[in-house]
């Protein structure tokens, strides 16, 4: 029993986190083309370098955000087959199916993160005006896909110990 409180307590504390950086990587990307806009069209001084550095949050928004989406398990789907299915059990299979596809091709694009972050890492690019390391903004592919494999792996299971359980009849 404690160690399930000890979950809970673990759990609500990564949703939290997760919930204040995607809001403070939102703000910051709002509030930087906010400024884009008003010193390009307004004060017609555009800003240099200021593409740049909302490319960082952006990506990690883009990539966080499918994170969040996998945590919460709100990918949209296409279940067509759901509609000619009749009873929980098959409803279970095929959600495990799907998660089997899922946790296959999401492990074959984070083989290829992986590389190509290895790449990264050997090149160590910079932007071409401000000179930042491109790879804290290549990292976020990789990591992405890897919370998003562990989310898939966790409903997984849980999917079978449903269908273990007798939960799906």
């Amino acid at each position: 029993m404690a160690c399930q409180k000890a979950d809970d307590r673990w759990g609500t504390t990564l949703e939290k986190f997760a919930q204040w950086l995607l809001t403070a990587l939102i703000c910051c990307v709002a509030l930087g083309q906010f400024v884009q806009v008003i010193t390009r069209y307004v004060l017609q001084v555009p800003v240099m370098g200021l593409e740049e550095t909302i490319l960082f949050p952006t990506l990690w928004l883009y990539i966080l955000g499918a994170v969040n989406a996998s945590r919460e398990n709100t990918h949209i789907r296409a279940n067509v087959l759901e509609i000619f299915l009749k009873t929980e059990r098959q409803h279970t299979i095929l959600a495990i199916i799907g998660e089997i596809i899922s946790l296959a091709v999401g492990l074959w694009l984070l083989y290829w993160a992986w590389d190509y972050t290895g790449y990264a890492w050997r090149v160590w690019r910079e932007s071409p005006t401000l000179y930042i390391p491109t790879f804290y903004a290549d990292i976020a592919l990789v990591t992405g896909l890897f919370l998003m494999m562990v989310y898939t792996t966790l409903y997984l299971l849980g999917h079978i110990r449903t269908l273990v359980n007798g939960g799906a009849r």
